[in-house]
């Protein structure tokens, strides 16, 4: 690729949406790389309590999304002031400077979304799953998954189309240990620079500042934000195994809210919540870090049934565990495929590689 050939940056679309939002919105949402939106509430709320802020586009647009599909299942609300979003700015989205290891791990993407449902604050909660710990609040419940975008990551480049290309000594920004780990296996004479934190628009932003030489994302945020224009070339899964729930969105509720519950549920696509539920299976049994680089990702095949590929590796990708299941795609099978896939991966790995 010509280095002229600058990835084209949108402006910032959510100075727009939030226009629409002091009239409409009221919704709680976590995304994949940075600020956090919040939940849809199928009822009216005096508008003046809700505090709009200017925050992450993937947010916003993960949001909607919730929203468009709750109208279209549920028509009435449709209605002006049915469902109101609410911007929810998390710890993990103040706190740039640091790698998410050194301040608390994923939970801090979650923390306060999940204090605002449990307080009646908001209603229901759209979180990126692989942001959601493995564990749920008490009163709460993720009874729902949208159906899941592609996992792959993309790599982005302004001048070489593959990572392979790169020349030795090339710098590849990503605060992803599990996305570090895969590179430098790969590619040892890489170098990786980890604390690359920030939105989307702001990592694209360092890549023509020449900070890195290149970056890589998820392809679903990319796409969900019409931002897919900007990929050089999309990794293999077998070049780069995706993040236990990559391009899955949850939906939850508190566990006593049955008309909640109930207006979520009709939005399930349950081929994706089987492939999440077995995937945070495998990372539960580990009782991964965010110190601990863990891929995993559970597809159907052709004949119907589940493939689950897993991955464990050291920081620096000198050692890297992989694993493999085949099953039936049906709940029960699949959460003992995650389980069975993770202890095969500790008895491999043996006692300390999982320390903080």
């Amino acid at each position: 690729m010509s280095s002229q050939l600058l990835p084209r940056i949108p402006q910032d679309p959510s100075s727009f949406l939030l226009s629409q939002l002091h009239q409409k919105t009221h919704l709680c949402h976590d995304s994949l790389f940075g600020n956090r939106a919040a939940v849809p509430q199928p009822q009216t709320r005096s508008h003046q309590n809700w505090h709009q802020r200017k925050d992450s586009p993937l947010a916003l647009a993960q949001a909607y999304q919730t929203k468009d599909k709750l109208i279209a299942s549920h028509p009435h609300l449709a209605e002006e002031g049915a469902i109101q979003i609410v911007i929810i700015k998390t710890t993990g989205d103040k706190i740039l400077s640091q790698p998410l290891a050194d301040i608390g791990g994923k939970g801090l993407f979650t923390k306060e979304i999940d204090e605002a449902l449990i307080n009646g604050d908001i209603d229901i909660a759209v979180h990126s799953m692989k942001d959601v710990p493995t564990y749920l609040p008490d009163k709460t419940i993720l009874p729902c998954n949208l159906p899941r975008e592609d996992v792959r990551d993309a790599f982005i480049c302004l001048t070489a189309s593959s990572l392979a290309e790169l020349p030795a000594g090339s710098v590849i920004g990503t605060a992803s240990l599990r996305r570090k780990s895969q590179i430098l296996h790969r590619y040892p004479l890489l170098k990786v620079e980890e604390n690359f934190r920030g939105n989307v628009q702001t990592r694209l932003k360092k890549l023509n500042e020449k900070v890195v030489q290149a970056t890589l994302l998820a392809l679903a945020g990319l796409k969900r934000l019409n931002m897919a224009e900007n990929v050089t070339s999309i990794l293999s899964l077998d070049e780069m195994l995706p993040a236990v729930a990559q391009g899955a969105i949850g939906i939850a509720c508190r566990s006593n809210d049955d008309k909640m519950a109930d207006y979520i549920a009709k939005l399930n696509h349950e081929e994706t919540r089987l492939a999440v539920a077995c995937e945070r299976a495998f990372l539960l049994t580990l009782d991964g870090s965010c110190r601990t680089p863990i891929a995993g990702y559970a597809s159907k095949d052709a004949d119907g049934n589940c493939i689950f590929k897993g991955l464990v590796a050291s920081p620096d990708g000198t050692r890297v565990l992989e694993t493999s299941r085949k099953g039936l795609y049906a709940y029960k099978e699949m959460m003992e495929i995650g389980k069975d896939a993770g202890q095969e991966l500790l008895k491999q790995a043996g006692p300390g590689f999982f320390g903080c």
